[in-house]
């Protein structure tokens, strides 16, 4: 059993159009990665949104410092299933939808 505090929930804005992305033009069937709500929320608001990471933090209930470490790993994450022609499959994680409105 893991010790120490439970994961905060992090606030998701808005759903992904897709939960899934695949490579074309790879035979037999590739190698996958998971790509977590709060990862996939962390790049929509930091890379599509262009927002700060300070109020990025807000909008997901987390601090500044914790958004940070969300959004290298799912940067990390994406690149890898890119350069490797990975399948990216967006799921899982500590986090509830919140409202659609940003903060």
């Amino acid at each position: 059993m893991k010790n120490g505090r439970p994961k905060k929930t992090r606030i998701i804005r808005e759903k992904p159009e897709s939960f899934r992305f695949s490579p074309r033009g790879r035979r037999g069937k590739p190698d996958s990665v998971i790509l977590t709500m709060d990862e996939f929320e962390a790049i929509r608001l930091a890379d599509h949104r262009a927002m700060g990471h300070r109020d990025a933090a807000l909008s997901m209930n987390v601090s500044r410092q914790t958004f940070e470490r969300i959004l290298k790993r799912a940067r990390r994450t994406v690149s890898d299933a890119i350069i490797n022609g990975k399948v990216i499959k967006i799921w899982g994680g500590a986090y509830d939808f919140g409202d659609t409105e940003e903060k």
